[in-house]
């Protein structure tokens, strides 16, 4: 009696173990897939964006393969311009290793406005007005902070297109972002 007992209890640990890897493994290539599918879905990682400095297109998307900086700012803002001087030395010490984006989220402001901006401050790296669509996706994505200037919002994409927005606000330093870009998504 004790041996049929045994059998069984093997045989019910068994089946319960092979239930519980089928059930493992179809949930991580659910997974994959998902994250797949978002990441072919994000509105505002496929739109298209005009650099104000060189007037050529291009997308969050394109530099997948490279860490991305995208950064949420006005002219108007103090803070956003101290962030982008920590920026400018994140460059000056990480060349074109990293790419940054600056996309000005206010909508009373334009490409003139940006140009003088970057020029005045030496400046270098992306920048474009961002299309209504775009700050939409974005605040869907990360809520209405994203647009909010003063705190500095930032979004990290990482080498394989996952991204997450960083945390704390204000002017972040180049140790700081340096960190963050280490730490991945």
């Amino acid at each position: 009696m004790k041996t049929k007992k045994n059998i069984w209890l093997w045989v019910v640990i068994g089946v319960i173990v092979i239930v519980g890897v089928v059930l493992l493994s179809s949930n991580l290539k659910q997974q994959k897939t998902l994250k797949d599918e978002s990441q072919e879905t994000v509105p505002w990682i496929n739109s298209e964006l005009k650099d104000v400095r060189t007037g050529e297109t291009f997308k969050i998307s394109d530099f997948e393969g490279k860490p991305v900086l995208l950064e949420s700012f006005a002219v108007w803002c103090p803070t956003c311009t101290k962030q982008q001087k920590e920026v400018k030395k994140l460059h000056e010490e990480l060349g074109d290793s990293i790419v940054s984006v600056s996309l000005d989220t206010d909508p009373n402001e334009d490409e003139s406005k940006i140009l003088a901006h970057i020029n005045e401050n030496g400046f270098e790296w992306y920048y474009a007005v961002s299309p209504i669509e775009m700050t939409q996706a974005l605040m869907s994505d990360f809520g209405n902070s994203i647009i909010n200037a003063p705190s500095a919002p930032m979004v990290l994409v990482c080498k394989d297109g996952s991204y997450r927005k960083l945390g704390g606000t204000g002017a972040r330093g180049v140790d700081r972002l340096k960190e963050e870009i280490a730490r991945g998504c």
